[in-house]
């Protein structure tokens, strides 16, 4: 078994260190910014609206995080077509080639879970293509709503058309559904991946708050993807209260687990 010290240092490296609540303001994102500057390194990115795009990026150059190496700086996600994972591919590209436009490095584009769950696998597959295209170099992430699905052969076959269509990642949730990330649904997600054959990644969000939440998710992509694959260009955890569990456990305290968050 992994130790915990060695989950939460990887997992510390693999976070979308994330806020994506309706109240969020310039301060609050600045704030969340600012605890990207850890004594143990940094998380990956964070992911925030595309209305703080701008102060993400003020605030981390600021801080000499964010410079134009993209390979060592923190990155800055967002999120598109959110949350409600709507059919209408147009206003998913228009609203993810702005949020390039604005500056983001990624982009989390929900996937019409909806559509499939009533037997419309197309409309999957035109949003997906369209939103890559927008993306141009650009990561796209694809959240696929996996609780919603709920079904095995419908993560699965979400998981398959958004490969097809171009997903750079695979994302479990939203955060905003009563079910967010599994471990369940993750290892299928994770097996779609290794059936492509492409190099894509893997994003588990929503509920993860534990040193020990995350190192279950870390044993299970190094079971069906190998250990090498647990890398930040791979794997990532989007979340916003794991953070201080993870530096807790790093300075060999505990933290209580956030109640609430992404």
């Amino acid at each position: 078994m992994m130790t915990l010290e060695h989950a939460a240092s990887l997992a510390l490296a693999m976070m979308d260190l994330t806020s994506l609540n309706d109240d969020d303001n310039d301060e609050r994102i600045a704030a969340l910014c600012r605890r990207t500057e850890t004594p143990q390194g940094s998380p990956a990115a964070v992911c925030i609206y595309p209305a703080f795009i701008a102060t993400a990026d003020r605030e981390l150059r600021d801080m000499g995080l964010r410079n134009t190496d993209l390979r060592d700086r923190v990155r800055i996600a967002t999120v598109t077509n959110f949350p409600d994972g709507c059919v209408n591919a147009e206003r998913a590209a228009r609203e993810t080639r702005a949020a390039v436009a604005a500056g983001a490095d990624e982009v989390d584009v929900v996937y019409p879970y909806k559509a499939l769950i009533g037997g419309d696998a197309e409309a999957g597959r035109a949003l997906v293509t369209a939103c890559r295209a927008a993306c141009g170099e650009r990561l796209l992430k694809v959240i696929l709503e996996t609780g919603e699905l709920q079904e095995p052969a419908l993560i699965r076959q979400a998981a398959d058309i958004a490969l097809e269509a171009g997903a750079d990642f695979l994302k479990t949730s939203t955060g905003k559904v009563k079910v967010n990330a599994t471990l369940e649904a993750a290892e299928i997600l994770l097996t779609a991946i290794r059936d492509s054959g492409r190099e894509v990644g893997f994003k588990a969000a929503g509920g993860i708050r534990t040193t020990e939440d995350a190192r279950a998710y870390l044993e299970l992509a190094a079971r069906i993807m190998g250990e090498a694959w647990l890398t930040p260009a791979h794997f990532r955890f989007g979340a916003s209260g794991l953070l201080d569990a993870l530096l807790a456990t790093l300075a060999g305290g505990e933290a209580k687990p956030a109640t609430s968050g992404y």
